[in-house]
């Protein structure tokens, strides 16, 4: 049977279809006119931006640190450039077989391995880690014709941190090293505009010097605009803004001066440190032993590490801040002046030594014996442990505290760089927040004696015990140590003194002054160091100390012999010069050396010789110092001035060679 169709309701049912399809239509490309309005027009400005950095990358251009000179514009940190063979571990797939295939090419040594291994642990993993550094040309030719074989591995040119006198003053400038992922955590909380400066920075300063002036050496990050494949390999630079270097912080020390001391030094271990009372700049910083700081610049490897770390002469310790020890005699002048500003005892008054003091059932010795009567300065002159044993009872433990606070003992001094300790200046209260047994927190009349002559709880640091004589040398005005003389701008030339705290006067009277000195004056000329200081063209004020590094029962005799090296006494000295218009103060310890007069004293005569007189040792004469041999001088002073400069051995001395 044959249908047939409505040609009226088909033809009805294909004008709707055809209108519904029109109408689909219509409002795609409604749809799609509506979005290319939206992208051309709305979103113009911003798709613009994203397609200009698809195209372009912004580059940060690390500055060059600024340098490290001392007062004299010697050069004691620079920078060099090299080439540095880096592994980004994330694009590098297997490191070992990466590494391993990398040693075809390039010497790779085993310590290269043991240094990647500890820099890649505190890396992140898209950070990019030095496997090899200071590559020669010949080495990074080898590798460019084969780079395409290691994906992830790139040579970088970049600047190293240079310390062209090796271990010279190490305490003090500190060292660079990479930054860590605890100082990445710190930086987080560091303002944007500090942040945003160190974008592309790797290395940060550590200790000393570079720690503390770390922005004002970092300098100031430019940026590179950077055309870029499509693969994110830079093509050419398209604009630029360079980087601002580092500015110059020119330190207080005198180079030569610091030198001097540390070859006095020798192989033993102590601290110096010398400030010119008038004005607190600090002219050596010796801590002995010291170390290479060039060994931390690219990471130091574990070797290295260990011999520092676990050498049982700390080299890594910054003695004349952060090494604590009793003062021993050195501490009695600083005694007798608390007595006269307290007025607990007068200048005149005599007290007689008979060469041992009964307290309490316990009899404290002398080994001056028998002295007879003694006034103030003759107690000074012949250090009498009975005069200052008496005094110290007199005055009880917390009037010595609290005369002792002012003149820095026990206290933080504010030097310009960190890790700077308190050590220990006892009271009562301090023994009760100190030790948690009842009977440990009391303290007891008969500990009190030995705090007169230094021993006891007493332990400060070097840094210490010279800020507190530049104070007496300066007539009870205190200011500030400090290491950072001046910035020269990098950009102008310009040089700006840095701006220190403003001096304190302790209201010290003259005549108070004046009986302390005159008992220092009478140590160096007719005293335990007057030896030391015969012939000299000046007048010092000075005391000798000897300070127990072990503690000993009480009437023991001291027999170095019978002790181990590490457990002897510490020699010690404290000294100003000249006695009437002190341009110069020093304290030192020579540690487990014995007696201060024979290790101690002669280091600082040559210190005064240098630093007023221009003259420096002999050759003679340095080798009796170090062996602890000498007193007054030996031979013919060389002229300071005169005495060659860069040091023999040194790289300065190396860049300098014709």
């Amino acid at each position: 049977m044959t249908e047939i169709r409505n040609v009226a309701a088909d033809l009805s049912r294909f004008k709707r279809r055809v209108v519904v399809i029109a109408l689909v239509v219509l409002v795609a490309f409604g749809l799609l006119a509506s979005r290319l309005v939206y992208l051309q027009v709305v979103r113009h400005e911003d798709l613009a931006e994203q397609a200009e950095s698809n195209r372009t990358a912004i580059v940060p251009v690390v500055p060059n640190r600024g340098l490290i000179v001392d007062r004299n514009g010697i050069v004691l940190a620079s920078n060099y450039s090299a080439y540095t063979l880096e592994i980004t571990p994330s694009k590098a797939g297997d490191l070992e077989e990466t590494i391993d295939a990398l040693s075809e090419v390039l010497e790779i040594s085993p310590r290269d391995r043991r240094r990647f291994k500890r820099l890649r642990e505190d890396s992140r993993s898209f950070d990019s880690v030095p496997i090899r550094t200071r590559l020669s040309d010949e080495e990074v030719a080898r590798f460019a014709a084969q780079r395409y074989r290691f994906p992830g591995v790139e040579i970088k040119a970049r600047l190293f941190r240079n310390y062209p006198n090796g271990e010279l003053a190490s305490h003090v400038l500190g060292y660079i090293g990479r930054i860590n992922q605890a100082e990445k955590a710190a930086m987080e909380d560091w303002e944007d505009e500090d942040l945003a400066n160190y974008k592309g920075t790797e290395y940060i300063g550590k200790l000393g010097v570079e720690q503390s002036y770390e922005k004002t050496l970092h300098g100031l990050t430019g940026v590179e605009q950077m055309e870029t494949s499509a693969g994110g390999r830079a093509v050419r630079r398209l604009a630029a803004h360079p980087a601002t270097p580092g500015n110059t912080v020119m330190l207080s020390i005198d180079i030569k001066l610091q030198k001097l001391v540390e070859d006095m030094f020798g192989d033993r271990r102590g601290a110096l440190v010398a400030i010119d009372p008038r004005s607190g700049e600090i002219l050596a910083f010796v801590s002995k032993p010291t170390f290479d700081p060039n060994l931390f610049v690219e990471g130091i490897d574990i070797d290295n590490w260990k011999e520092l770390s676990e050498s049982i002469n700390k080299p890594l310790l910054n003695r004349a801040l952060r090494g604590t020890y009793p003062p021993g005699s050195t501490y009695k002048p600083f005694m007798a002046l608390a007595a006269l500003q307290t007025g607990k005892r007068a200048p005149s008054v005599v007290v007689n030594d008979p060469g041992y003091f009964n307290f309490g059932g316990h009899r404290f010795g002398s080994p001056e014996g028998n002295i007879g009567g003694v006034d103030m300065r003759r107690a000074i002159q012949l250090s009498s442990n009975i005069y200052f044993y008496s005094l110290a009872n007199e005055m009880g433990v917390d009037l010595i505290h609290d005369s002792m606070k002012p003149l820095g003992f026990g206290q933080i001094t504010g030097i310009d760089i960190g890790g700077e300790v308190r050590g220990v200046l006892p009271s009562t209260e301090w023994k009760r927040n100190t030790y948690k047994r009842p009977e440990q927190k009391k303290w007891y009349a008969g500990e009190t004696i030995s705090l007169g002559i230094g021993q006891g709880y007493n332990a400060f640091t070097m840094l210490q015990l010279a800020h507190a004589t530049s104070i007496v040398a300066n007539g009870g005005i205190k200011l500030k140590p400090h290491l950072g003389l001046a910035i020269r701008d990098t950009v102008t030339g310009d040089v700006k003194p840095i701006e220190q705290a403003p001096a304190q006067n302790l209201n010290i009277p003259p005549a108070n002054i004046g009986v302390i000195r005159d008992g220092l004056v009478a140590v160096v000329n007719a005293g335990t160091a007057r030896g030391v200081f015969a012939g000299a063209g000046y007048r010092a004020a000075g005391k000798t100390g000897t300070a127990q590094a072990v503690g000993m029962a009480q009437n023991t005799k001291y027999n170095a012999k019978a002790l181990e090296e590490h457990q002897r006494d510490h020699a010690l000295f404290m000294a100003f010069a000249p006695a009437n218009d002190p341009k110069i103060a020093v304290a030192l310890i020579v540690e487990n050396a014995g007696w201060g007069a024979g290790a101690a004293a002669p280091i600082a005569r040559r210190v005064f010789d240098y630093w007023l007189m221009n003259q420096y040792p002999s050759e003679a004469d340095l080798a009796a110092i170090q062996q602890g041999k000498a007193a007054a001088p030996i031979g013919k002073p060389r002229v300071a001035s005169e005495v060659a400069w860069p040091p023999a051995g040194t790289q300065a001395a190396a860049s300098t060679a014709p």
